[in-house]
């Protein structure tokens, strides 16, 4: 069964975008080494990405070709009726059940690329394989957050952690399946 992976950045105080939903703040940082963090070794371990709306609308705005064109790409909306463009595919059905058979298909790992509520929701359903969270030295103060509030309990395992001069902090969880 293929494993679901969110790569991704949060701000100390747990924040994945400003309020407005832009990253422009993991620009602002020096990276003394160059180091990519593990995003191209990631990369090559998936062959899929899920995101949501608001993010996939973010990515637009990077001004840069679509960064993962060699995927395939299925960002998940409560609009109806979206034409999928030649990168995504846009899916407004029952997400859990779609991600569920997703899973049950072969090919390479799939990345969660976010936003909030669709890690949360992958997440309370158990389809959340691992995390890899870096934490960048920074507080936002105010923003989207890496999971929407939810009464839901989960407990995770520390796989892996680095630092690195830049400040940042790499860590990599699984979730605990009870």
């Amino acid at each position: 069964m293929r494993r679901i992976r969110l790569y991704i950045a949060t701000s100390l105080d747990g924040y994945i975008a400003r309020p407005n939903g832009s990253v422009d703040w993991l620009e602002s940082f020096p990276n003394p080494d160059q180091n990519d963090y593990g995003y191209q070794a990631f990369l090559n371990e998936v062959d899929t990405t899920l995101m949501g709306r608001a993010t996939y609308q973010e990515i637009l705005n990077f001004g840069i070709a679509f960064p993962y064109a060699d995927k395939v790409n299925y960002v998940f909306t409560r609009q109806t009726g979206l034409p999928d463009t030649e990168f995504v595919q846009f899916v407004s059905t029952d997400v859990v059940a779609f991600i569920q058979q997703l899973k049950k298909t072969s090919g390479k790992d799939i990345w969660l690329i976010g936003g909030g509520q669709l890690n949360t929701l992958l997440l309370q359903h158990g389809l959340l394989d691992e995390m890899i969270i870096t934490i960048v030295p920074l507080v936002l103060g105010n923003g989207i957050s890496l999971f929407a509030p939810s009464t839901l309990e989960k407990k995770m395992i520390l796989t892996e952690n680095q630092t690195f001069k830049s400040g940042f902090v790499q860590l990599s969880y699984q979730q605990i399946h009870n």
